[in-house]
């Protein structure tokens, strides 16, 4: 069945495709499709197929029957339009440089999009002033990767995406399909905030240029919407000046009341355009464990700091981490501003540690890591991790019911860094589809683990334990929402969503994809051919 569904789709995208050496020409009638679908590569190379199996979790593989390389959007609509057509409807799913963590982009018997390929990098647009929007942007291909926006804007006219993700190495519409966060989204908002207008093919096969102002529901429902109702194949992302240098600092604290209480203080300076952090996250870590993490290289590796000099053997500590941005020129106002922000907050005596290095080293810090973990075989293995979203009001709940709880303090064997730091509810539009805490101040608590063979942190044993953090939240009553979330049944996405949220996004899905063809890797709604989402409109 597999074989017949590619010499259908061979017949239906493109006037003359090669795979794997056998020429297939398509009846005249479909020839209208145009040059733009010809551009395009449908794959049954088995080392193609075999790349887009599986994704950085390592949960879950699937085999796809084909893999499709477009060369910009008419390649995706042509591809979309003939699954859309087509008597049974196949799954096709946009796969940007295999990040997603339970198999959210395969098509099991279907085809991936490998958004990596495109129009390249001599079709990229140049950076934009608009008086308009009033300020400057920059449109990208969806399968871009984020690094390549940086080092494009930099290079012309010093500029900058305004907000990030911890890794660069990801792509533009698979981030924009979930929210994309950093420490700046206190200050920014997530990814999706920052985004002008979107080119998305839907999942009829139509290419849809939409905006605040123009299509807005498709606009802010794909924003967050994880792939539901279309394929991003272009962004208008918002820049500003990039500064040159960063102050990068962190501090510990043994009373995590007064490491959330003075999180949530440098957050609230951000509004106010004085005197202000310009990045604030925070991780949990052992007594026993290094300052540095698998994230970043903060301390030389010739001089690492060992947590238990410090003489604080509480089990558990929390780690502050902030940044000031600024130019050559301003090191001594940095200074005075940064001696003033940490004069106020309630650290351990002496542990505070500085380091300063270029704006660019400090966005792409998770990268050299990577390259080490590499060299070693510790990069690619299975990934177990849990993301979740924590009301404010309930964090010190979580901290005790997980952190010294079912972690009983031994954060060193978790499997990797717990991330924990807050954002503000206001920063994110509410008309996105992504699902956030009712509460103003919440907190991104993620456990990016590792199940590095050998360890005693095994697979089984780490995904056990986040269910157990799971089990806790929904017993407790926390109020956590997950963030890249893995629900397993429709009843749980339903309650994910809430009541109004998922009764539009079931009409959003109906609308814009109402075969259901899209990104069923999620597993939000019954697969292809379901009697629930077939239609005729």
């Amino acid at each position: 069945m597999a074989r017949c569904l590619v010499i259908m789709l061979l017949f239906l995208i493109s006037p003359l495709i090669s795979t794997v050496g056998l020429p297939v020409e398509p009846p005249a009638e479909l020839l209208q499709l145009g040059d733009a679908a010809g551009r395009g590569r449908l794959s049954v190379d088995a080392s193609d197929v075999r790349e887009a199996s599986g994704d950085f979790g390592g949960l879950a593989r699937a085999e796809p029957a084909a893999v499709f390389q477009p060369r910009g959007a008419g390649d995706v609509a042509a591809l979309v339009r003939a699954a859309y057509g087509s008597a049974r409807g196949f799954r096709v799913s946009a796969r940007g440089h295999g990040h997603s963590i339970s198999g959210q982009a395969q098509a099991p018997g279907g085809v991936v999009v490998d958004m990596s390929h495109g129009p390249g990098a001599a079709a990229r647009a140049l950076p934009a002033y608009s008086p308009a929007l009033g300020g400057h942007y920059v449109d990208v291909w969806g399968g871009d990767l984020w690094v390549d926006v940086l080092n494009w804007t930099l290079s012309h006219g010093g500029l900058a995406p305004r907000s990030w993700t911890d890794y660069l190495y990801l792509s533009v519409g698979g981030t924009l399909s979930n929210a994309g966060i950093s420490g700046q989204a206190f200050h920014h908002g997530p990814q999706i905030s920052n985004v002008y207008e979107l080119d998305v093919v839907t999942g009829k096969g139509e290419v849809v240029t939409c905006s605040e102002a123009e299509n807005p529901d498709l606009f802010f429902g794909a924003l967050g919407g994880l792939g539901q109702f279309g394929i991003i194949t272009r962004a208008r992302i918002a820049l500003e000046r990039a500064p040159q240098r960063v102050r990068w600092i962190r501090a510990l604290y043994s009373n995590f009341a007064e490491f959330t209480a003075d999180q949530e203080r440098l957050i609230s300076l951000g509004a106010g355009g004085g005197r202000r952090f310009d990045y604030v996250e925070g991780f949990v870590v052992a007594a026993e464990g290094l300052i540095n993490n698998w994230r970043s290289s903060f301390f030389s590796p010739q001089n690492p700091v060992k947590l238990s000099s410090l003489k604080h053997r509480s089990g558990v500590l929390y780690c502050l981490e902030v940044t000031k941005n600024y130019d050559d020129g301003d090191a001594a106002s940095v200074d005075q501003d940064v001696d003033a922000l940490l004069g106020e907050l309630n650290f351990l005596p002496g542990t505070v540690f500085t380091t300063d290095l270029p704006y660019v080293d400090f966005l792409d810090r998770v990268h050299k890591a990577e390259l080490k973990l590499r060299a070693k075989g510790m990069w690619e293995v299975p990934h177990p991790w849990l993301n979740l979203f924590v009301p404010a009001s309930r964090i010190a709940d979580f901290d005790r019911g997980v952190f010294r709880g079912i972690l009983g303090g031994r954060t060193a064997g978790a499997g990797g860094p717990i991330l924990i730091y807050p954002m503000i509810k206001h920063k994110w539009d509410p008309r996105s589809s992504v699902v956030t805490p009712d509460e103003e101040v919440f907190y991104l608590v993620a456990f990016l683990r590792s199940a590095v063979p050998g360890a005693p942190e095994s697979l089984e044993a780490l995904s056990r334990q986040n269910q157990w953090i799971l089990d806790f939240c929904a017993e407790a009553g926390i109020g956590a929402k997950q963030y890249l979330p893995n629900h397993k049944a429709p009843r749980e996405w339903a309650e994910h969503f809430g009541a109004a949220r998922w009764e539009r996004f079931a009409r959003l899905k109906a609308e814009f994809d109402p075969r259901g063809i899209l990104a069923t890797g999620q597993g939000i709604f019954p697969p292809p051919g379901s009697p629930a989402l077939v239609s005729d409109s």
